[in-house]
């Protein structure tokens, strides 16, 4: 019995000790709260094609404009401006922006022109025809340099036949297009019916192509020609101008082409795209907006 009481006064000796305190000594209990999900922030409306539209609409309004945007002159009067500032530059040429509207699947606006008096002399353009038969007789005949049927293929490709321009039958361009894609194609020298280089009229279209220059507009429908020399009297630079706006009004479809009405079987007629600036310009001086263009 003495042992028991022994042992037992011994344990709490060693509970009374510093060891037994920090061993038994009552921790403090920290509450917590479960984590509460975080709101989502609502995210702003994406804004529609009118919207973005309409805002584009009223920062061009914001935005700084030249005094010559709203400005607009005679055809008379802005040549005597560009000439006023070209002065000691007799040499310098106007530049003529034709701004058309480019819709939804528009075309590029393009053409040929041959000017009253020319800007500069014009350079022959060099003319291979693939034609066979009667055909390549009457492109002969038209002036083409070099005639002939698929055996020109070998000779354009290793560099032996030069040409600025190729025209091609109907009846060969299926033969020429796998081995001249890749060599024509990027040069922009590929016959296609899209630009009028492959047709069964290919004299008539040499004909066409004589004394004449190519015009054609930019992605945004952008027109930009050299129309005149400063040294120019005034008469033939509007002469020119004339004439220019008259080749664009037609291709656009602002002015009805008097042939194609001529022509009863053609009944399609393109749609027109509207010019919406006509602008007369020089290297030194302003853009000036035309007002009887």
């Amino acid at each position: 019995m003495s042992l028991v009481l022994t042992q037992l006064a011994s344990r709490c000796r060693q509970c009374s000790g510093p060891l037994g305190l920090l061993r038994y000594t009552p921790q403090r209990q920290f509450r917590y709260t479960p984590a509460v999900l975080a709101r989502k922030e609502k995210k702003p409306p994406t804004p529609t094609k009118k919207q973005l539209a309409l805002k584009e609409r009223k920062r061009a309004k914001k935005a700084k404009k030249s005094i010559y945007d709203s400005e607009k002159m005679t055809l008379a009067d802005a040549i005597n401006v560009l000439r006023a500032v070209e002065v000691a530059r007799p040499n310098a040429t106007y530049e003529l922006v034709v701004k058309t509207e480019m819709g939804k699947g528009t075309t590029i606006p393009k053409g040929r022109f041959n000017l009253p008096r020319e800007t500069k002399a014009q350079t022959k353009d060099r003319i291979l025809v693939f034609a066979e038969g009667r055909q390549a007789e009457e492109a002969k005949k038209a002036g083409a340099d070099i005639v002939g049927g698929l055996e020109l293929v070998e000779g354009i490709i290793n560099g032996r036949h030069q040409a600025t321009m190729f025209l091609c039958s109907r009846s060969l361009i299926r033969g020429i297009t796998p081995k001249l894609g890749r060599v024509l194609g990027p040069r922009g020298l590929m016959p296609s019916e899209r630009r009028g280089t492959v047709t069964d009229d290919i004299a008539g279209f040499i004909r066409r192509l004589k004394g004449t220059s190519e015009w054609k507009g930019d992605k945004e429908g952008t027109i930009r020609q050299p129309i005149a020399k400063m040294h120019f009297p005034v008469s033939d630079v509007v002469k020119n101008v004339r004439y220019f706006l008259t080749v664009v009004k037609r291709a656009t479809g602002n002015i009805r082409d008097p042939q194609a009405d001529a022509n009863k079987k053609d009944t399609s007629q393109k749609p027109v795209q509207a010019i919406t600036r006509v602008l007369l310009s020089s290297q030194q001086g302003p853009s000036i907006q035309i007002a009887d263009a």
